[in-house]
């Protein structure tokens, strides 16, 4: 069983990220604290991937990232969700209605998992089109950088319609993992054109974030956290599932 979804303007994103720009300005402490954090976590997986790098360490670091990324992801759509409804949001208690929705996530985080670590088997085979030459021609070096661009992109595309909904699906309903991620999968399908417009601005988001050595994020990602909360509400109708009680 799977959440309707409503049909999106192409517009829709700009309006979100207005929204999200909103949350930020209501609870800036908050929401900058978030944003703080993420910056000392980039921060540190740079680090140690920078002293001690190697592909096993990479993806130790990211795989942890995973199952505690959703974690914090959950307080912001929480302190968005808080705003929505007149009340008051605080870092305690956004955390604590993270907490309620952990199961959710931890499976979610699984799933993640999974398809990185199949992402990153599919990286390792495509040397098998590396030219064996010591200094290969741009030329030659087309066929592997066309093969990974496209294999790429195809992760990317499933990890951003896996994860473009799901998160605030869980913390908004008492739904199940499956059920947020298979709503979220058929949120994006159906709305390829806008999804594609949003997912331009996560991408210009990073890039924002390696161009300012990480610390863009600091507010960046509050923003897009809080807009994805707007997107869910807006694009999915999961009225038919109980809504998950917020602590006062």
């Amino acid at each position: 069983m799977l959440a309707p979804c409503h049909e999106l303007r192409s517009d829709a994103p700009w309006r979100w990220l207005r929204l999200g720009w909103s949350d930020l300005r209501s609870a800036p402490r908050q929401s900058l604290s978030y944003g703080a954090l993420m910056v000392g976590v980039s921060y540190l997986i740079s680090l140690a991937t920078w002293r001690w790098g190697n592909l096993g360490l990479y993806l130790g670091l990211v795989s942890g990232f995973v199952f505690v990324g959703p974690w914090l992801a959950l307080t912001l759509y929480s302190i968005s969700r808080r705003l929505q409804l007149g009340q008051r949001p605080s870092l305690r208690r956004s955390f604590a209605d993270a907490a309620r929705s952990i199961r959710g996530a931890l499976l979610f985080a699984v799933i993640l998992v999974v398809v990185f670590l199949v992402w990153a088997r599919a990286a390792n085979t495509l040397y098998v089109f590396f030219p064996q030459t010591s200094e290969p021609a741009l030329v030659d070096l087309l066929p592997f950088l066309a093969v990974g661009s496209a294999v790429g992109a195809l992760f990317s595309a499933v990890v951003f319609a896996v994860s473009a909904f799901a998160l605030p699906m869980l913390l908004d309903r008492q739904a199940d993992a499956i059920t947020a991620v298979v709503t979220s999968v058929n949120a994006v399908l159906r709305n390829k054109r806008t999804m594609l417009i949003w997912a331009a601005i996560v991408v210009a988001a990073v890039l924002a974030g390696l161009m300012t050595a990480w610390l863009a994020f600091a507010v960046v990602l509050p923003v897009i956290g809080h807009a994805t909360w707007h997107g869910y509400r807006e694009t999915i109708d999961a009225s038919a599932w109980p809504a998950n009680q917020s602590e006062h």
